[in-house]
C-alpha cells in the first residue's frame, strides 16, 4: 500500500467523505511536512499547472488561485512557528491559510487553532489535511476580510503569501485590529519577490513595530529568499 492509500485508510468517515468528494473535480495527492518530530499530511492538487493556464503569481495577481499551492513561504513560516516551541493552548489563526500548514503546524505544537479562508473549498482541503495529521480539534473559518465575522481575539496570528493585492491592505489591517490580542503577534511570510510587501509594511510601521528576517531555501534548481516579518502593537500614551 502506498503512503497515499495508507493515510486515506486512517481519515475518519467525515474526511473521508470530503475527500471522496474533493476527488470528482481535482486529482489529488497528500505531500508530508516535517520538523522536529512532527510529520504533517497536506492535501494538494496533485498537477496544478492546468488549472494555472500559465499565470504568473508574481503578476496576474487577481487572477491566480493562490490557494492552490503550497508556498515556499509557507513551508518556511510552518518550520518556524514548529520551532517556537509549546503552544500551551494559545490561540492561533492563520489568514488565508490556503492549503494550511503553518496552521497545521501550530495545531502539532498545542496552540488552539483556527484556520481561515474565503471559499468553502479551500476549508475542506484543510479539513481533509488536519485529520490525515491526527489533528482533530482545529476550528475552520470563512473570513471575508471586508466584513469578517466576530471570533473573539487571537493571541498569534499567521499568513503567508497573502499581500498580493493593494486593495486588501486597509481590510487587512482593520482585521488585525479587530482580532489581534492585547500584546499578540503576527508572522508574515513573502517571497522577496512579492513588490506589494514593502508597501504594505509602510502603512503597517504606524501601527505596529515590524522585526525583519529572511530564510533561504531550494526549490528545484532555484534558490528563493523568503522574508518573515514580526509585527506587534506600539504601545500608546
Amino acid at each position: 500500500m502506498n503512503r497515499n492509500m495508507t493515510t486515506i485508510s486512517q481519515l475518519s468517515p467525515e474526511a473521508a467523505g470530503i475527500y471522496e468528494r474533493i476527488k470528482q473535480t481535482y486529482k489529488v495527492e497528500f505531500d508530508t511536512l516535517k520538523f522536529n518530530e512532527v510529520s504533517l499530511s497536506l492535501l494538494k492538487v496533485a498537477d496544478i499547472e492546468p488549472l494555472l493556464a500559465g499565470r504568473d503569481p508574481f503578476r496576474d495577481v487577481s487572477a491566480f488561485p493562490f490557494w492552490i499551492k503550497l508556498w515556499e513561504a509557507s513551508i518556511v513560516l510552518a518550520h518556524l512557528i514548529g520551532s517556537m516551541g509549546p503552544g500551551n493552548g494559545r490561540s492561533f489563526l492563520e489568514i488565508g491559510a490556503g492549503l494550511g500548514a503553518p496552521g497545521l503546524a501550530a495545531a502539532a505544537q498545542g496552540y488552539r487553532t483556527t484556520l481561515s479562508d474565503y471559499q468553502e473549498l479551500i476549508l475542506d482541503f484543510e479539513r481533509v489535511s488536519a485529520a490525515a495529521s491526527g489533528l482533530p480539534d482545529i476550528d475552520f473559518q470563512l473570513i471575508d476580510w471586508l466584513a469578517p465575522p466576530e471570533l473573539g481575539r487571537f493571541e498569534v496570528m499567521a499568513g503567508a503569501e497573502i499581500l498580493f493585492r493593494e486593495d486588501f491592505f486597509e481590510p487587512l489591517l482593520a482585521l488585525f485590529r479587530k482580532l489581534l490580542a492585547p500584546g499578540g503577534t503576527i508572522y508574515l511570510a513573502h517571497d522577496v519577490r512579492r513588490q506589494s510587501l514593502p508597501k504594505f509594511l509602510l502603512l503597517a510601521e504606524k501601527e505596529y513595530e515590524i522585526a525583519v528576517s529572511t530564510r533561504t531555501m531550494t526549490a528545484g534548481d532555484e534558490k528563493l529568499t523568503i522574508i518573515v516579518n514580526r509585527l506587534q502593537a506600539r504601545k500608546t500614551g
